[in-house]
């Protein structure tokens, strides 16, 4: 069979970009509300950590409009929306408050105005008990949400003791709010028999599933989930949905009236979780080239009151610590702190990219400790082609291209010239003063958690030739639903057009696993393409039949069979074939080879291949201000065969500036009562079209191609550009570093607001 047309590997539009600039897209909250809805706000706690001795909810019963109020006793299955089984957080608290804006009560009325004012009404008295709000409280108190862990590879101790020159140090890297577009959102719908529809914004809609059943009390199929598309979800949707989709269900199942449920901003930025922020402690050993001889890293992630995905989490920065570099001696001990905040979860990189700032942070302390060039390091500690290309968990790292890809980076980015050129400017520029860094990132690509990376698809050819593709796989805005698209288009050589994406609906496609990991299209690509090949194979066998001609005879060309001498279109086919009683639905099935993982030794294949990709970005610093701005960032990405360029560059900007926004101007902020101030626009500071680089060079490499036999040889795109926003990091040190004595590396942690640049300025000269 042979193929005479590609729709893979080339540019095509988001299926649903014109509806999002003509604001067509359809998300839950745009969805016609059904007769008799009801709205839900949730109450919850302004005490960080207490016991509750009263909750008087009398006057929120009463208030008009109010149809009905829930709290933990009142639901009849688990209590619990842990995704991992540790059963270690409630829906909703019943006699332990452990963070302020953890919810107490749900009340259901007839509008979203009256259920909030009617929640404001609730008189809640609580014993204060100690809090701890931070890490170094957390780490000093020996307050873990699971048990710390280990990486140990050579003898770190005695090559330390024996190294040419030594370094300690540490760095804080901060927390991020997700701030998707769409806030949490979810719409439950009671049906027959005591059966729920779930409608809602979330990046696992079997999990979601699950946790309603057993908050319910019910069986997983008396729910069933869907998921057009989210605005917007970069980790946030992934655990998180479910406890406002189990409230929903709750109410609507006990009414027997559909429920929705939206919080807004202020809300959702109180009660749900963050990227964890991380103290990092390191202590290397290094000769005069400045290779790293051996490294001892401490770990310390504020995990918030719960596991929820913590250990996978802190799990991948341990494996993420080496980045780009070859560690030969390396122990890693990692503390999942436990705090009276939020339970903090999956964010876009979950974990690698405080691996790789900590090692990022430790290069440029040996090249400035050496007076080299912080590129000069990098490349002498990369991770070798055949030798030097073992990982601290013992794999193999077998498709390195950083050194091919580095070099023409730093040719066609002018680097050396230009940092050249930046030194001179600094000499005679006191107050602004710039800089400029090139960094790596490797990132790895699979699910650590091994039974995650499986997934499934459900195609349909009706007769007169169009397609129905559903799959597991959900739609956050990166695209998934057009490449899988574009993959099913493939094989069949019919025009996009004729395909048909459908949401995703746990009724079609069971036991999914969450859109994330960067895996949403390896995985889902891969059975949609099986499914479809399944069909396929059914028409050719069905054509070479009918024609009197050879399988091999059969091929599938510009929306046409051709068997032979004859030709047939495909819509004709497809109503030939179904006459012919041949059956034009098929599942597809997938599960990624060769991974393979002992979390007791902390070593194995944890992924299928890396990612790699490297920024060079050159920033500008007012001294007198502390405010920064990037005046330029070229990027470089391996994604090996692109499936779709236009998308894929999308998202290595789009990462990018979400990756720069972490480290430059989103400040996680807590009180001291333990009350987060940062909880709206006003007060968080996400990166704006002002922030995005003067100059911004984003070019896909066009030498990659993926070694393993991925979808079409294409690579990952979701996570790993968010980590070559290091480089802004890295610059601004650069540029303030020649205002230290000794022109010493800044102790800059992250965000690098303003103030942050100042604080360190003069601490420093102090």
């Amino acid at each position: 069979m042979s193929e005479s047309s590609s729709h893979v590997h080339v540019a095509v539009a988001h299926d649903s970009a014109t509806k999002h600039v003509a604001g067509r897209a359809r998300y839950v909250d745009d969805m016609p509300e059904p007769p008799a809805l009801l709205h839900v706000y949730i109450g919850t706690s302004e005490c960080p950590h207490g016991r509750i001795i009263g909750m008087d909810l009398s006057a929120v019963k009463q208030y008009p409009g109010v149809t009905k109020v829930i709290t933990a006793s009142d639901i009849p299955g688990s209590n619990d929306l842990s995704p991992a089984h540790t059963c270690d957080e409630p829906v909703l608290a019943s006699d332990l408050v452990q963070f302020a804006g953890q919810p107490l009560f749900a009340v259901a009325a007839e509008t979203r105005k009256i259920a909030r004012q009617a929640a404001r009404l609730a008189k809640v008295e609580y014993e204060e008990l100690p809090a701890i709000l931070d890490i170094r409280q957390a780490l000093a108190s020996q307050s873990f949400v699971l048990e710390p862990c280990y990486l140990k590879k050579g003898d770190t101790t005695t090559l330390l003791a024996a190294s040419h020159s030594r370094l300690q140090g540490e760095i804080l890297t901060g927390g991020q709010d997700h701030f998707y577009l769409e806030g949490q959102v979810s719409m439950a719908i009671p049906e027959e028999d005591g059966a729920l529809s779930v409608l809602t914004s979330s990046q696992h809609p079997s999990e979601i599933q699950h946790l309603v059943a057993s908050n319910l009390g019910k069986a997983n199929n008396s729910v069933t989930v869907k998921v057009r598309r989210m605005g917007g979800a970069f980790g946030g949707k992934e655990s998180q949905a479910g406890q406002w989709a189990v409230i929903a269900a709750l109410i609507a199942d006990q009414t027997g009236q559909p429920v929705k449920i939206r919080l807004d901003r202020d809300d959702d930025m109180r009660s749900t979780g963050k990227r964890h922020d991380f103290l990092i402690r390191y202590d290397v050993g290094f000769n005069e080239k400045g290779e790293i001889l051996a490294i001892d890293f401490i770990h310390a992630a504020r995990c918030g009151i719960s596991a929820d995905l913590s250990g996978p989490i802190a799990d991948r920065a341990m494996f993420h610590s080496d980045n780009a570099y070859y560690l030969p001696n390396v122990s890693i001990t990692s503390y999942r702190c436990k705090t009276n905040t939020v339970s903090n979860t999956a964010f876009r990189g979950f974990g690698g990219p405080q691996g790789m700032m900590g090692m990022e942070r430790v290069i440029d302390a040996i090249a400035y400790e050496l007076g080299k060039d912080p590129l000069d390091v990098r490349q002498t500690n990369f991770y070798g082609v055949e030798e030097r290309n073992t990982t601290p968990y013992d794999m193999l790292v077998e498709d390195n291209v950083l050194h091919a890809l580095i070099e023409e980076l730093a040719d066609t980015s002018n680097y050396r010239q230009r940092r050249e050129q930046i030194r001179t400017f600094n000499q005679q520029s006191p107050i602004i003063r710039r800089g400029i860094a090139l960094t790596p990132a490797k990132f790895g690509i699979s699910f650590t958690t091994t039974f995650l990376n499986q997934a499934g698809a459900l195609v349909h050819v009706y007769k007169d030739g169009s397609v129905h593709l559903n799959h597991g796989g959900t739609e956050m805005g990166q695209g998934l639903m057009t490449k899988i698209a574009q993959i099913v288009a493939h094989e069949f050589q019919i025009d996009l057009e004729c395909i048909r994406i459908t949401e995703t609906d746990t009724g079609k496609v069971p036991n999914t696993s969450a859109t994330a990991a960067s895996a949403g299209t390896d995985m889902n690509g891969m059975a949609a393409a099986r499914a479809a090949r399944k069909i396929k194979k059914r028409l050719v066998k069905f054509a070479s039949k009918k024609f009197g001609v050879k399988k091999s005879e059969v091929n599938f060309i510009d929306n046409h069979v051709h068997a032979g001498r004859h030709k047939i279109s495909f819509a004709d086919m497809a109503e030939q074939a179904w006459l012919g009683r041949v059956s034009l639905s098929a599942t597809g099935y997938y599960r990624t080879p060769k991974i393979h993982y002992d979390p007791e030794t902390f070593s194995g294949r944890p992924f299928l291949y890396f990612a790699y990709g490297a920024a060079v970005s050159e920033v500008e610093v007012d001294c007198l201000t502390g405010e920064s701005r990037i005046s330029r960032t070229d990027i470089l990405y391996d994604a090996g065969r692109t499936l779709n360029p236009a998308i894929d560059i999308g998202q290595i900007e789009g990462g990018f500036v979400q990756g720069a926004g972490w480290l430059t101007t989103e400040e996680v902020y807590w009180d001291d009562s333990g009350h987060l101030q940062t909880h709206a626009p006003s007060t968080y500071k996400i990166p704006t079209c002002g922030d995005i680089p003067d100059v911004f060079n984003v070019q896909i490499w066009d030498k990659g191609r993926n070694r393993e036999k991925t979808i079409h040889r294409s690579k990952a795109v979701g996570e790993p550009p968010l980590m070559l926003a290091i480089s802004v990091h890295s610059a601004i040190n650069h540029a303030i570093a020649g205002k230290l004595e000794g022109e010493h590396l800044p102790s800059l942690d992250t965000p690098a607001t303003p103030e942050a640049i100042l604080n360190c300025l003069s601490n420093e000269k102090n």
